[in-house]
Order: structure tokens, then C-alpha cells, then sequence
């Protein structure tokens, strides 16, 4: 417990410091170099992938500060620390409903490109909407990192806004999707970026993850 006290402390002190948005890849060859640890975050649009991101980081809008018309479908990173300790990757949102055929297939190649060749990638996050639940959408995406052979975290965002016994039940449900996936862990992270819940840990976790 003392152990998990110190991390957390870490992760605190570490994401409190200096937290920098770097730079858009719309392709491969626009990626930083390799040479830092990095936690991808992946989840379909409208999951509160912007919030969580602002959450853990503890600023207002730093997941906003790259998003303009025509990068949606991008690849945005940020660096975390003082010399750079690590990075998060904040990858396109999925399951648009109305996105052209095209739009979307470029999506699933520039994100099964990044995931498969990532040598730096030390964890994914797919974040899963705690009033929906698990969606086709998303096992689409747990199937991909299972393929990639890149190990994910389930995340449960948006939790302070459904009852107790629903998230108990949603909780459950997901672990049992989890259990379905090789490269998926097995406990389950709810948070809420609003409220605070959670975030702390997944906070300590991503920074235990970056270190493996």
C-alpha cells in the first residue's frame, strides 16, 4: 500500500509539472522519434477522451490545443515532464456514424500502422462510456490491439453519471468483454473527469505503465 501511496505521489508531482502539446502526425513518417515511452488513448467520439486527458493532466483545455478543423483524424502528442518522462497519445476518435467510407479506412490504417510498429508504446487506454457500455465499436478496436499484440487498460469514463448499482453492473460487463481479449487487462478503471473519481489511480497507472 506504502508502495502504491509513492506512485501515486509520482504520478501527482509528475503530471502537475510541465505538459506539452508536441505535435500532429497525419502519417507515419510526421511520428517523433522513438526515443520516449508512450500511452495511447483510444476511445469512439464523444467518450470523454478530451476530459479525461485535461483531468489527469490537470489543466483545462490541453487535449483542445491541437484539436482544429483537419485533425480530427490525427495522431496528437503530447510530453509529460521536465526532461520529457513520457508521452500520451491522443488517437482519433472511432465510430463515426457518417464519416465517409474513405475517412474511415485511412483511420484504421494510420492507427494499426502506429500500433503495430510502435516500438515506444507501452500501454493503450481504450475508454468506454460508463452509460453505454461496451460497443462493437469499441471490441473493433480491443480486437486490433489484441492483433497488435499492444496491452490496454479498460477505462470507464463519465461514472459520476449513473447510479451506483449501474456501474456495478456496467463494471461487471466489461470485465467479462475483458476476459474475451488476450491483451486486455483485467481490472477495470471508472473514473469521472468531472468529479474527480478514479483519476488518480489511472493517473499512477499510466506512469507505472510507461516505466515497463
Amino acid at each position: 500500500m506504502e508502495q502504491d501511496d509513492d506512485l501515486a505521489e509520482q504520478a501527482r508531482r509528475l503530471f502537475a509539472g510541465r505538459v506539452e502539446f508536441l505535435k500532429s502526425a497525419p502519417a507515419l513518417k510526421f511520428l517523433p522519434d522513438p526515443d520516449t515511452a508512450e500511452i495511447a488513448f483510444a476511445g469512439r467520439s464523444n467518450v470523454g477522451k478530451s476530459s479525461l486527458l485535461n483531468a489527469l493532466t490537470g489543466r483545462k483545455a490541453i487535449a483542445r490545443t491541437s484539436v482544429t478543423p483537419g485533425r480530427t483524424q490525427e495522431l496528437n502528442f503530447f510530453e509529460v515532464g521536465d526532461p520529457t518522462r513520457l508521452r500520451l497519445v491522443d488517437m482519433p476518435g472511432y465510430g463515426f456514424a457518417k464519416a465517409p467510407v474513405k475517412v474511415v479506412e485511412q483511420w484504421k490504417r494510420l492507427v494499426r500502422d502506429y500500433l503495430r510498429g510502435r516500438v515506444v508504446l507501452k500501454r493503450a487506454l481504450v475508454l468506454i462510456d460508463s452509460r453505454h457500455g461496451v460497443k462493437d465499436v469499441d471490441r473493433e478496436m480491443m480486437s486490433m490491439l489484441d492483433e497488435a499484440a499492444v496491452g490496454y487498460r479498460l477505462v470507464l469514463t463519465k461514472a459520476d453519471k449513473i447510479k451506483a448499482s449501474e456501474l456495478d453492473a456496467v463494471i461487471a460487463s466489461t470485465q467479462a468483454e475483458a476476459r474475451k481479449h488476450t491483451a486486455a487487462f483485467p481490472a477495470i478503471h471508472a473514473t469521472s473527469s468531472e468529479k474527480g473519481l478514479g483519476i488518480a489511480e489511472l493517473r499512477a497507472a499510466v506512469l507505472a505503465d510507461s516505466l515497463t
